[in-house]
């Protein structure tokens, strides 16, 4: 199955522009005989959304999303975008769209709510982690902050999925001088499919936005009156800059594909089911995991409060 990842630099509250740009992707890379095509997290409305959330949400059945399902026949692809449910909830989603048809929204569980992060405030999070089929591969989707809580991949691969599409969203700075979030990536997209034994495409984004820092009308007031001749600004503008890098990674943990750092790019590779056979033949870590086993730990640590364990000719709490 050929896989292609298409690293946008998606235009900030322009939903217009950026799905022409995407469905001319689709079709061009459609017609280079990609089975699977990927775009970043939020590819439809860019990241810093800020209030304005609300103006490009989508419905599963706006035109604009019809008009990416139909431009899937013969293919598939993700994308990611703003979710508008009918209960009017609002997600930071990917839309799964197979041959022509929606299949379904991916919705965002982990939502970073911390420094230049304010997702929390404007979306709900998802309810579940669905897993898909694709040709003889079976597909698992996430976003983001997903990959950084690892009993979501876990899931996953319960449900035997055979690749993660990982979309996000990275900008430099935006965790700190010292945190690199080009190194984390690296490590933790290639962690997942060592260890599970599976094929992860991950795709980020590029470009630049602005992010407007608010603060409390008080502390904009105690400095007025801390330096009258000072500009009083409600509010500060941060610049952040994303660095792009998506990559397809084999079930060894091995980069088969790279894209440019900070350019718009395009990378393809073919995911080899014999590949995957051949790795859980030699590494089989997940053989002898026990789903079951997990369920009944998280059973007594969530719920079994007060139960006791004897042991030695003493009482032990097991939550102690």
């Amino acid at each position: 199955m050929k896989v292609t990842l298409c690293q946008t630099n998606p235009s900030l509250l322009d939903v217009q522009a950026n799905l022409e740009e995407i469905l001319e992707k689709i079709a061009l890379e459609k017609e280079r005989g990609a089975d699977l095509i990927v775009f970043p997290e939020l590819a439809l409305t860019g990241y810093f959304v800020g209030q304005r959330y609300h103006e490009v949400a989508l419905r599963l059945d706006s035109p604009e999303i019809n008009r990416l399902a139909a431009a899937t026949r013969d293919t598939a692809a993700v994308v990611g975008f703003i979710e508008e449910s009918p209960s009017l909830n609002f997600y930071n989603s990917a839309l799964v769209a197979v041959n022509g048809s929606v299949a379904f929204a991916y919705r965002k569980l982990n939502l970073p709510n911390y420094g230049v992060f304010e997702e929390r405030k404007y979306f709900s999070s998802g309810k579940q982690v669905p897993v898909f089929k694709l040709d003889d591969f079976s597909v698992a989707v996430f976003i983001c902050n997903d990959l950084w809580h690892p009993s979501l991949p876990y899931l996953g691969v319960c449900q035997k999925a055979d690749i993660f599409v990982t979309i996000f969203n990275s900008s430099l700075g935006s965790m700190g001088t010292e945190f690199s979030n080009i190194e984390s990536w690296e490590i933790i997209n290639k962690f997942y499919a060592r260890v599970f034994g599976i094929y992860n495409i991950c795709a980020n984004r590029v470009g630049t936005e602005s992010w407007e820092m608010k603060r409390s009308i008080a502390a904009a007031e105690a400095e007025r009156i801390a330096c009258t001749d000072a500009p009083n600004p409600v509010f500060d503008e941060q610049s952040f800059r994303f660095w792009g890098g998506s990559e397809i990674i084999n079930p060894f943990g091995q980069t088969v594909a790279k894209a440019a750092l900070y350019e718009p790019d395009v990378i393809s590779a073919d995911l080899s089911r014999e590949l995957l056979r051949r790795k859980r033949i030699m590494l089989p870590y997940l053989r002898n995991d026990d789903p079951y086993f997990t369920f009944r730990e998280l059973q007594r640590i969530l719920y079994g409060k007060g139960e006791r364990q004897k042991t030695a000719g003493e009482d032990i709490d097991l939550l102690e």
